[in-house]
């Protein structure tokens, strides 16, 4: 229905941001990670325009509004509630939790631990999480041709951190054509995978 919001921010909680657009005061239930990055916008006096990407869930006994920072952290959101048993409410404890980065490397390295960290999250739903996501993962992935990897990688990198990273990009909600033009200008050899993916991503914003 909304895809994002714009206008004043005219109330920061907790757990939640008040936007206004069109005299209407749009309140949206925000992970800690939104949270942190609408803090420098928040002015109780002057309020500042920010900009949310929303998601619509639909109750039975209600409607919720979401509301993300970047539009990685929402395709996240929406990747997590389509596992079996999450719902937004976790969603939004395990990305108040991990950057959207930190998710799709907790995925691809099936580092379970980080994401029982969240609260509310117990090792069965991190375990089930990285389990549906990898699958979704496997049925997306296409053999790489030998020309579509980065020039300056090795073929021992090629099969493990170009290949994790592809992948956390994937979870990002890029295409592996996106993700793969974006890698070709990373040192691959040289960064640790989570710097390879903040430099994707860099590039790809």
């Amino acid at each position: 229905m909304f895809y994002y919001i714009t206008g004043p921010l005219t109330k920061l909680l907790p757990n939640a941001a008040v936007i206004e657009a069109g005299g209407v005061g749009y309140c949206m239930t925000v992970s800690e990670t939104t949270h942190a990055a609408l803090a420098p916008l928040w002015d109780n006096r002057t309020p500042k325009v920010a900009k949310l990407y929303t998601h619509l869930a639909v109750r039975e006994d209600g409607v919720d509004l979401y509301g993300f920072y970047t539009e990685e952290e929402l395709a996240s959101f929406r990747l997590l509630t389509s596992v079996s048993g999450v719902g937004p409410k976790a969603g939004i404890s395990i990305l108040s939790t991990l950057t959207p980065e930190k998710l799709a490397l907790a995925i691809c390295t099936e580092d379970r631990k980080a994401l029982a960290k969240a609260n509310g999250i117990g090792a069965k739903t991190a375990a089930r999480i990285i389990l549906e996501l990898k699958d979704k993962l496997a049925k997306e992935s296409v053999t790489l041709d030998s020309g579509d990897a980065p020039p300056a990688v090795s073929a021992g990198t090629q099969s493990g951190k170009l290949s994790e990273a592809t992948d956390a990009l994937l979870v990002l909600g890029y295409s592996r054509a996106e993700a793969l033009n974006a890698l070709k200008s990373v040192d691959i050899d040289a960064l640790p995978l989570e710097d390879i993916i903040r430099a994707a991503l860099k590039k790809l914003m």
